[in-house]
């Protein structure tokens, strides 16, 4: 494996962003760790002469701007990009205000739209480089009480998607990891947000399904630290994947997807293919 890359990491201060910068700094990649809170950063990552520790706020441009600048700085480029940083806001969707929706679309989806603006120029004159945006099942499957973050995910999946056309006409790459249940910190307090306001017609299913979430904390099967590991293998790969499929659970779910999705396109397929004007 090649051992001179240079990678950002956003919400590199806990979950799946610590397991991330400890593999690639293990396996001899420079690090640049980002987060809110750089003394956490600093705690959890420990010293090495290959990590930067840099304040990054991914809801700020600017914050992101100054990252990047204070990376190439310190080590002259950037290769790999890895838009970690989320948050979790459960709930029905009439259970959750406005403002939660929006705080949950502004870390989730504008925020690596920023981390990325910032690293793109650098990535286009190189005309190399890879981006990997972390996304969840969630992102491609619906489901009850998870309607914000699977809304935040699924634009996140339809940005990433669309960018892989614009951008690797310049040699970059760009990669959606879409993992199940890992044992990460999104389910802890500092992640995850309950809704405040509560709807009679709801409460029933929303007291099992917060309960189901609390109880699975701490349970999850992933082991963030092999998807660390796995990100290493696919960040090395000529032709990296789109679209990555991270732990069983995620794969029988994308599965059940693509099955229902063709059930859906056969039931109504003579419907559909009536629709062209008669000269066509």
């Amino acid at each position: 494996m090649a051992n001179n890359k240079v990678w950002f990491i956003t919400g590199a201060g806990r979950g799946m962003g610590v397991d991330i910068a400890k593999a690639a700094l293990a396996a001899g990649h420079r690090v640049v760790a980002t987060g809110r809170d750089t003394d956490k950063v600093s705690k959890v990552l420990g010293e090495n002469e290959n990590l930067l520790v840099v304040k990054l706020d991914i809801t700020n441009p600017s914050d992101a701007e100054a990252a990047v600048k204070a990376a190439v700085e310190r080590f002259g480029s950037i290769d790999v990009l890895v838009n970690n940083a989320g948050n979790f806001y459960a709930g029905y969707f009439e259970e959750l205000t406005p403002e939660n929706i929006e705080r949950q679309l502004a870390t989730n989806v504008i925020g690596p739209m920023n981390v990325t603006r910032a690293v793109l120029p650098l990535m286009r004159k190189n005309r190399s480089g890879h981006i990997i945006s972390i996304s969840s099942i969630a992102g491609l499957v619906g489901q009850e009480y998870v309607s914000a973050y699977c809304a935040s995910k699924f634009a996140l999946e339809g940005w990433m998607e669309s960018l892989y056309h614009e951008v690797a006409p310049f040699g970059i790459k760009t990669t959606i990891v879409e993992p199940g249940f890992f044992r990460t910190e999104l389910l802890e307090p500092g992640s995850t947000y309950y809704p405040e306001l509560t709807i009679d017609d709801y409460t029933e299913r929303s007291n099992k399904s917060r309960t189901m979430f609390e109880s699975v904390n701490g349970k999850q099967p992933g082991d963030p630290a092999k998807l660390a590991k796995a990100l290493l293998i696919i960040a090395n790969e000529n032709e990296p994947p789109v679209r990555w499929i991270a732990g069983a659970d995620a794969i029988a779910g994308a599965e059940q997807k693509v099955a229902e999705l063709q059930r859906q396109i056969n039931a109504y397929r003579d419907l559909s293919t009536s629709l062209a004007h008669e000269d066509v």
